[in-house]
């Protein structure tokens, strides 16, 4: 099996990563669940799988012994994120097949507060959750949207670059950390002189990267972004705990002012084992939401969040409540994910 063949094989079996390791077993992961193909090639065949989708220079890099993310146009328009890494002495890949075309929100499963954050004219609006529960597909179903529907200037900062959006009534600019700029944050400060009305940051990984994207959202953008947490109420501490303490009192009072929504997410296997649905946890703010932020009272959000089903909130157990009692997941795979299975058991 070449690397064609597996990566046909693959979307075939609608898996969503693979796995390539010299010197032992491919693996692939269908519907959230690891699977070990067999036989196993040889080394000589994995490395030539892995170079296959390399440029001279990448494979200089990993080569050389350091690791690599790439994004990747294969031959059929299939897009893939590609990790390069070392193991053991040895070259292993983890690969991300990408969706060709970009799924509406419909698709997705998303609630219709999700269109409503993508229309805000500014602030900041998170995508969060464990790694692999489809954070990228969101925000790009995101900038999709904007992208048909209005007329505005959008910057993208990546790495990599997943999605790729044609202009439509939208003019996109991508930018990809390591080639086209060094870090994020300098990508943010310099995108604040690009005219842009909106900012997606690819991950929001440092405070530095932090304090820029709040900075921009104070300035009148749109901003982005992701973070890997499980709540809202843990977005929230994760920003706080990033800053300096000497400064935490001020990002408190900037994040409160200028959040406009968190979109928690994780997918879970469909109980008939034919595919993945997500579930969500919505926060957007209100008066009572910015004043909990500001006054170091996030425990009580989940509260908030329960009491104001009216403005598009709910937790991440109202989901899982809703999906096990219309039998699309097991009870088993939502107490997993639950934030509070405990509660989760007496709901449904």
């Amino acid at each position: 099996m070449d690397f064609k063949e597996l990566v046909e094989y693959a979307k075939q079996n609608e898996c969503s990563d693979i796995h390539i390791t010299v010197g032992t077993n491919l693996a692939i992961r269908r519907f959230g669940t690891l699977q070990i193909l067999e036989p196993a090639p040889t080394a000589e065949e994995s490395r030539n799988m892995i170079f296959s989708f390399l440029d001279q220079e990448q494979v200089e890099t990993v080569s050389g012994g350091k690791d690599l993310d790439v994004g990747v146009m294969l031959w059929d328009g299939t897009r893939i994120r590609a990790n390069i890494y070392h193991q053991r002495n040895n070259l292993a890949a983890s690969i991300r097949i990408l969706n060709q075309t970009i799924p509406s929100f419909e698709e997705l499963g998303l609630p219709p507060v999700v269109k409503d954050l993508a229309e805000m004219p500014r602030g900041l609006v998170l995508v969060t959750g464990p790694t692999g529960s489809g954070k990228s597909t969101t925000l790009a179903s995101m900038v999709d949207y904007i992208n048909h529907n209005t007329s505005r200037h959008i910057i993208t900062i990546e790495d990599p670059i997943e999605y790729v959006y044609p202009h439509d009534k939208a003019m996109i600019h991508q930018r990809e950390v390591g080639r086209d700029v060094e870090t994020f944050a300098t990508a943010l400060r310099s995108a604040l002189r690009e005219d842009p009305d909106i900012i997606l940051v690819g991950e929001m990984r440092d405070f530095e990267t932090i304090s820029a994207a709040i900075t921009a959202a104070e300035t009148g953008h749109l901003v982005l972004s992701t973070l890997h947490t499980t709540s809202a109420a843990q977005t929230v501490e994760r920003i706080i705990d990033a800053t300096p303490l000497e400064g935490q009192d001020q990002i408190r009072t900037q994040f409160s002012n200028v959040i406009k929504g968190v979109i928690t997410q994780t997918l879970l296997p469909t109980s008939d084992g034919k595919g993945r649905v997500v579930a969500t946890e919505i926060m957007t703010n209100t008066p009572a939401v910015g004043n909990l932020i500001r006054d170091k009272k996030t425990i009580q959000l989940p509260s908030i969040i329960q009491s104001s089903r009216n403005q598009g909130m709910h937790l991440l157990n109202d989901d899982l409540a809703s999906l096990i009692i219309h039998g699309r997941v097991t009870r088993e795979e939502a107490m997993a994910v639950s934030n509070d299975p405990v509660a989760l058991d007496k709901m449904c």
